[in-house]
């Protein structure tokens, strides 16, 4: 057992959604005492940093209801049950944006809300952007309006808190300092 780890004992399922599942666990912490745990379930998803030829950032606007109000986000959806990380990408970029890639680069992959939640966003990098034809619809409940930004206007856009996610900054802060290096 590793000096931090807490053992499971009990593991109570609280509710079963269509995204998430809670569950309560008991638990035997390092020290011997028991305390319990809220965990979020999810499945995983994706965040797609997509560049246009033009160097330009693809982006969302969507309003997201436990904020109640809408963000600017970069284009981002949930695993489906048995598919790869870069299937949801690209799966993704088309629903959301209209557009296809000729390359899908993984960057890294995260945890979000790691004290209560095990969702692990696989952020990827797509470029050699191309609109499609005939591009697969969005979800029948999502409501997204496409935005392409500069580096500097996505920047100017978090200093706003339009860009108020951390899949967002987090792809944001990758380009600047890829951007940096050159």
């Amino acid at each position: 057992m590793h000096k931090f780890e807490e053992k499971t004992i009990h593991t109570e399922k609280v509710f079963e959604g269509k995204v998430v599942r809670l569950q309560i666990d008991d638990v035997e912490l390092p020290n011997g005492k028991t305390s319990k745990r809220e965990i979020i379930k999810h499945p995983g998803a994706v965040a797609v940093l997509a560049l246009t030829p033009e160097n330009k950032i693809v982006l969302v606007e969507q309003y997201r209801k436990p904020m109640e109000r809408a963000l600017v986000e970069i284009p981002a959806g949930k695993l489906e049950p048995g598919e790869k990380p870069e299937v949801t990408a690209v799966r993704e970029l088309e629903e959301e944006t209209g557009y296809e890639c000729n390359r899908l680069d993984h960057i890294i992959s995260f945890y979000t809300s790691p004290g209560f939640a095990d969702e692990l966003i696989h952020l990827y990098l797509a470029t050699g952007l191309r609109k499609k034809e005939n591009p697969r619809s969005a979800d029948e409940d999502e409501f997204v309006e496409l935005i392409e930004v500069s580096l500097e206007e996505a920047i100017q856009l978090v200093k706003e808190q339009k860009i108020f996610d951390a899949k967002t900054a987090y792809a944001i802060q990758y380009l600047q300092l890829k951007e940096a290096q050159k």
